[in-house]
């Protein structure tokens, strides 16, 4: 009887989950619907990317202490000439500079073969390109693509951006001017992509990036699927190493990804600075979903900012994370005017140091003169289905430049060492079924 009863519960708590789970007919969080789109997780197989160009048959070299931009660019820009392809990293090490993908290019990188950064900045010449919230000249990223639809990285292989050198230089900088910015010390990213269209990256492993992981600027239609990425938090720690910065996207899916590194997860990104929602460069995130994701190690599995305007339709639902400093993050910069809206997380499991944070973010506080501080705004934010252990759930500031309204916390068992929730500084607060230490909070 305790057998059949066993399987009973068993079999409940299954179909509990998959209903839980079961995305197939939902919305985004103000209700319009979810496209078909964001349901296809079918992968890019390497016959249908047209010819192949395996680099070490157009004269790379196999030697993995070699610089080789010029003859892989080389690969590249004869793949395009003659009407695209795809060019293929074999099984090795091929160390280069900044690579520039053209229309009708793509990048597999094989089991075993290994793209490798070079750590010297003199190979990545400066260029237009968009760092913090701002456009500007500034070292493009090991792998770039700009203007290229369609632009895929595919394949079981490495882009390792040898970051070690540029970690080392930044914290030396820090330990001379403790005030120093990010931008102060020369450092590429790992991958930048820009004003692209159905864009998809796949299976591969992205590790050990100077600065941002990847970075995607203006573009519509970008799946990530299964990917790996990493960089260290300790010893050498590697700072400002994003996973994923989404900057003035629509229509953005991270599936199946783990992500482990020594800055925030996933950030949405938009624009920065006392006026910046009248600058043409900048603008907003839209109907953005990070779903079935593991987060290892990182401030923030989800942050919105810190440069960043406005954000609606964000979903983060069925991921586990296990060591992120927060779950999700509401960077309020008093010199951004910012609108967080339309943001539900839900069916998440794990432990942060905190779960929700929501606070003032000074850090390079700037007005230019503005005589006024902007107002920002967070609205409409679903936490629902949660179990979690942290030192901090309800990690929100009474900011009297921050209008926070209809917040709703739905079926959390929630483990904690600070237990105060102050509902007064959300004006629409709503707690269902919420647990914090195994007492429901009225």
């Amino acid at each position: 009887m305790k057998t059949i009863l066993k399987i009973i519960f068993c079999v409940i708590a299954f179909a509990q989950t998959a209903i839980s789970q079961n995305y197939t007919n939902d919305t985004f969080p103000d209700g319009t619907p979810i496209s078909n789109w964001f349901k296809d997780y079918s992968k890019i197989q390497l016959k249908d990317l047209g010819k192949k160009y395996t680099i070490t048959d157009f004269g790379v070299s196999k030697d993995s202490t070699k610089i080789q931009t010029a003859a892989i660019q080389k690969v590249i820009d004869k793949a395009s000439a003659n009407g695209g392809g795809v060019i293929v990293i074999p099984k090795g090490v091929f160390l280069s500079g900044a690579l520039f993908f053209k229309p009708k290019t793509a990048l597999y990188v094989s089991e075993g073969g290994v793209l490798k950064g070079s750590d010297n900045i003199a190979d990545f010449p400066i260029m237009p390109s968009r760092m913090e919230g701002q456009n500007l000249d500034y070292f493009p990223a090991l792998v770039n693509a700009y203007n290229v639809d369609n632009f895929s990285i595919s394949g079981k292989g490495t882009i390792n951006g040898n970051g070690k050198k540029y970690w080392e230089a930044f914290w030396e900088r820090r330990k001379e001017n403790p005030k120093c910015t990010n931008l102060e010390v020369s450092r590429p990213r790992l991958v930048f992509v820009w004003n692209s269209n159905n864009v998809q990256f796949q299976d591969v492993k992205l590790i050990n990036s100077g600065f941002w992981t990847n970075h995607f600027y203006k573009c519509n239609n970008v799946k990530l699927l299964d990917l790996y990425i990493f960089s260290p938090h300790i010893e050498i720690k590697a700072p400002s190493t994003d996973a994923i910065d989404i900057d003035i996207c629509n229509n953005f899916l991270v599936k199946g990804c783990y992500m482990s590194v020594n800055d925030d997860a996933i950030a949405l990104k938009g624009g920065k600075g006392p006026y910046a929602d009248q600058d043409k460069n900048n603008g907003p995130n839209s109907n953005i979903i990070i779903e079935d994701c593991n987060f290892g190690f990182c401030h923030s599995a989800l942050t919105n900012g810190s440069e960043s305007i406005h954000n609606r339709n964000v979903i983060m639902r069925n991921c586990k994370i296990d060591g992120a400093s927060r779950m999700l993050w509401l960077k309020m910069r008093p010199d951004t005017p910012q609108r967080y809206e339309y943001i539900r997380v839900e069916d998440i499991k794990g432990q942060a140091k905190t779960g929700l944070a929501i606070f003032a973010w000074k850090q390079f506080f700037d007005l230019n003169g503005r005589p006024d501080i902007p107002l920002s705004y967070g609205d409409n934010v679903t936490l629902k289905n949660i179990d979690l252990k942290c030192d901090t759930f309800y990690g929100v500031e009474n900011d009297p430049n921050v209008r926070l309204t209809n917040f709703t916390f739905e079926n959390l068992n929630i483990e904690t060492v600070k237990t105060n929730i102050d509902k007064s500084v959300i004006k629409g607060v709503e707690f269902k079924n919420v647990y914090v230490n195994k007492q429901l909070i009225e």
